[in-house]
């Protein structure tokens, strides 16, 4: 054949398969049959491949197999299509010509071909040293050439399988693609083939049941009472949907992509027919979709995979320990006496993670697990009413160790949801707020690990303060009981704290704890976002404000069960988010809190006043400044500069001013912070208008991002500003000279008076880019009338403070301090705003719409 005719014919194929791909691709999304596109895509691919070999003359000289996925007959619409070229002997040179010709062929038409050619002794050697090859040739199909070659390769490689090797050699495949697809970045962006409970894990269970002789389908594996008929129901149900959602990857993508990335999560949620509601964004309910699936193919698996191991893997019992009159321990796993007790007395389904817990058992054996399994559907309202059942429950939280590890394995095989309800609605409920990595019941039970954690002797050293008050707490399962309902409301729309109240007080009311008890958790779940708000958002260091807390609170008992939850929270949330900053935050409020708890009375200025003077005077003669230097720059400012500052900033101030009140040139001095990561920030200088915007400008410009501003402005015209700066994350640690460059450079910019050159725009973050956050501005008096507070919620971006100071700026607007607290992508920054006094309603309006405007840009 000429390579003209060749060309010619390529492009016809080429052209017959766009078509059919086409045409497949619009049925698919008519009638949403995802197994149907996968066999018509496999066999529209099948009629382009034959027909090229038999043009290209190869006929009976070679045979012609499809492997992998492709094997199987079920091709994804831009997976890779595996051939195996067959050839009967090693020595078939006349054939390499037509080889690389078909070959060539293939990617003229437009086929992703991934090829190898071997003879059958070479396959049998190559699967003898990779077991990935010897997984390929268990889904192979005859496509065309020789059927006889075909035949003795199956022959050949049926004689030669070793089950052992391969059933262990898969098993531990598994295990480590779990440990490699397991992550933040995998809960954010799972990989549908990859990924724990992906369709990868259904391949497992049949590439090791075909290799052990036990069946290659589902229904096969009922035949040979390997699988219950509701197994493979479910089992069929989970995959249908994972691979609806790759296809839908697919075709969106329009490439062959595998991860459930941001940039598609939208696109797929919508091919799906799902759209948001007042609750949750259709990505959500998408991925909502997906974790469920996967824990459905996670639980099968991990009941499905120890079952066949046990059929075929004959074990010796080496240690055997009787339990009670059910259960005995065999090899540090749980055994059932009589595999239908879960049925008969369904309260020993509770029975079992608990002599799991208690006796440090490493999990189920499989016929524990299976009965466990399929009894489940004994949870019902009678269950959960059983004060026995409810006795049992209770005591996971009372036991000294395994609390978290019995959770999660209760929420692993179905049992936890089962029994609370309100928890099943929230299984796999992912969360687009940029700051949860989590799903939400991943994210309670992180909760809870991290309550537990404070209360383990080997963990005491991480935070001491909280390890102390935790073991001091009595009956610590009350927090351990509001951890886990603190965020059980999510998804239902509405405020989840409130709604949550009412989830809580039915738990404890039917599960017989105290009133005082189950108001407290109630109070917990109704308050835990509290603490965390009024330090971060509020001036701690002013007086009323630990006044108002502290009678939010009420007692001493209140206050730690609220300081322990919240820090427990907020490190469920991400890794990233918790950070030493946050931590000498919430431990400021506690302690302020509690002195004045431990105090009482009202809120006494002038005492407190004293006090701050009196220890900042301590800090100063501790440095060896002598008596009455702080004299110089304390005549100049007033009480308000007291009340808002700590008694260490207050000796700094006074010790690097002492000689310089009245400067002519703007003083900026640095110091490494306590908590070690970040910069304290002094500017000292004649007071302007656009102070405030040159400086968050230079920082944003250097990539430093503020966590707090506290803004003042002294009796004889001075601007005394001091920040807390976070530095860029991939900084090299060299403080010294980080300090040097911002005292030196800032002070320089401050001193030219340029004009003002603001950030330039950062690209945002893949994931604000497809969740954005919608701008929220709101300005309203404070308590005292004397001033404004702003709050404002947006995405996080770089520049962005500087961006906000410049609008505020531009309407006169002085800024007295500013609290930016950042969560992930999320940012939710309060101002404390002096306006012109010639301000009205029109005036406030439009700052607000000139705000929209700026983070929206």
């Amino acid at each position: 054949m000429t390579a003209t005719a060749q060309q010619q014919l390529c492009q016809r194929w080429r052209k017959t398969l766009q078509d059919g791909r086409a045409t497949l691709a619009a049925r698919y999304t008519a009638d949403r049959n995802g197994r149907a596109y996968l066999q018509a895509h496999s066999a529209l691919v099948d009629g382009v491949i034959r027909s090229a070999w038999d043009v290209l003359g190869l006929g009976q000289r070679a045979a012609l197999v499809a492997v992998g996925g492709y094997g199987r007959g079920q091709l994804f619409p831009h997976s890779d299509i595996d051939l195996l070229l067959l050839l009967p002997s090693a020595t078939c040179d006349s054939l390499s010509s037509f080889v690389e010709d078909f070959i060539g062929a293939m990617w003229d038409i437009g086929l992703d071909v991934g090829h190898s050619v071997r003879t059958i002794n070479e396959c049998l050697q190559e699967a003898a040293k990779d077991i990935t090859v010897a997984t390929t040739l268990l889904e192979n199909r005859m496509l065309a050439g020789n059927i006889t070659l075909f035949h003795q390769l199956n022959s050949a490689v049926e004689r030669n399988r070793d089950p052992l090797p391969f059933l262990e050699g898969k098993l531990l495949e598994q295990q480590q693609r779990h440990s490699k697809h397991y992550g933040l970045g995998s809960n954010l962006e799972p990989n549908i083939k990859e990924s724990p409970g992906g369709l990868r894990d259904l391949h497992t269970i049949l590439w090791i049941s075909k290799a052990i002789g036990v069946g290659q389908t589902w229904d096969s594996l009922i035949s040979n009472d390997i699988l219950t008929a509701s197994e493979a129901r479910l089992l069929k149900y989970s995959e249908r949907q994972l691979e609806r959602i790759r296809i839908d990857l697919h075709l969106a993508a329009k490439r062959r992509e595998d991860r459930l990335i941001f940039d598609l999560q939208n696109t797929v949620a919508t091919m799906s027919g799902l759209s948001d509601d007042d609750a949750r964004r259709a990505s959500e309910q998408l991925m909502q979709t997906f974790y469920k699936a996967s824990k459905n193919v996670s639980q099968l698996n991990g009941i499905l995979l120890p079952n066949l191991r046990a059929r075929y893997v004959c074990t010796v019992p080496r240690l055997t320990q009787d339990l009670d009159e059910h259960f005995y321990s065999v090899n540090c796993m749980l055994g059932i006496r009589d595999p239908d007790i879960f049925e008969k007395q369904p309260s020993t389904i509770l029975s079992a993670f608990l002599h799991i817990q208690r006796h440090g058992l490493r999990g189920m054996a499989p016929r524990t697990l299976r009965a466990l399994w399929h009894a489940r559907r004994q949870i019902n309202e009678r269950f959960r009413r059983d004060p026995h059942n409810r006795a049992l429950f209770m005591q996971f939280f009372k036991e000294p160790v395994g609390l978290t590890r019995t959770l999660r394995r209760m929420n692993l095989y179905g049992v936890l949801g089962k029994y609370l309800p309100a928890f099943g609605k929230i299984i796999g409920q992912m969360q687009h707020d940029l700051f949860h990595v989590y799903t939400v019941d991943e994210h309670i039970l992180m909760v809870v690990r991290n309550l537990r954690r404070f209360a383990v002797p080997a963990f005491n050293h991480e935070y001491p303060l909280l390890s102390r008050l935790i073991d001091e707490f009595e009956r610590p399962e009350v927090l351990y009981i509001a951890g886990l309902f603190h965020d059980i409301a999510k998804g239902r729309g509405g405020d989840h704290s409130q709604l949550g109240m009412a989830d809580i007080r039915q738990f404890c009311e039917a599960h017989g704890m105290s009133a005082a008890d189950t108001a407290l958790a109630e109070w917990l779940v109704a308050q835990h976002l509290t603490m965390s708000s009024v330090a971060q958002k509020q001036d701690i260091c002013d007086p009323q404000v630990v006044q108002e807390f502290a009678a939010n609170v009420g007692d001493l008992r209140h206050l730690v069960a609220l300081y322990i939850l919240t820090v427990a929270d907020i490190r469920g949330t991400s890794p990233k988010v918790w950070n030493a900053w946050k931590a000498k935050l919430l431990e400021d409020l506690f302690q302020a809190t509690r002195r004045k708890l431990q105090q009482g009375g009202e809120v006494d200025l002038d005492l407190e006043l004293a006090e701050r003077k009196k220890a900042a005077q301590a800090i100063l003669r501790l440095n060896a400044i002598p008596d009455g230097v702080e004299q110089t720059l304390w005549q100049h400012v007033d009480s308000i500069y007291f009340l808002r500052h700590e008694a260490r900033e207050i000796a700094w101030h006074a010790r690097v001013l002492n000689r310089s009140v009245d400067t002519q040139t703007p003083i900026v001095r640095a110091r490494l912070s306590e908590d070690k990561e970040g910069i304290e920030l002094i500017v000292y200088a004649a007071d302007q208008p656009d102070l405030f915007v040159r400086i968050c400008a230079f920082l944003g410009a250097a990539n430093y991002s503020i966590a707090d501003a506290k803004i003042h402005t002294t009796r004889h015209g001075y601007a005394l500003d001091t920040f807390h700066v976070f530095l860029p994350e991939h900084h090299d640690g060299d403080y010294r000279d980080l300090i040097n460059f911002i005292e030196f450079e800032l002070a320089a910019n401050l001193q030219r008076q340029e004009p003002i050159r603001m950030p330039p725009p950062g690209r945002l973050s893949r994931h604000l880019k497809h969740f954005p956050i919608q701008p929220q501005v709101l300005i309203r008096a404070d308590d005292k009338q004397r001033h404004y507070v702003l709050s404002i919620v947006s995405g996080d971006r770089p520049g962005l403070l500087a961006k906000i100071a410049k609008v505020l700026s531009d309407y006169h607007v002085n800024v007295d301090a500013a609290k930016i607290m950042t969560l992930g992508g999320r940012v939710e920054d309060s101002f404390l705003l002096s306006l012109p006094s010639s301000h009205d309603d029109k005036l406030l309006l439009a700052l607000e719409n000139d705000l929209i405007n700026a983070l929206r840009i």
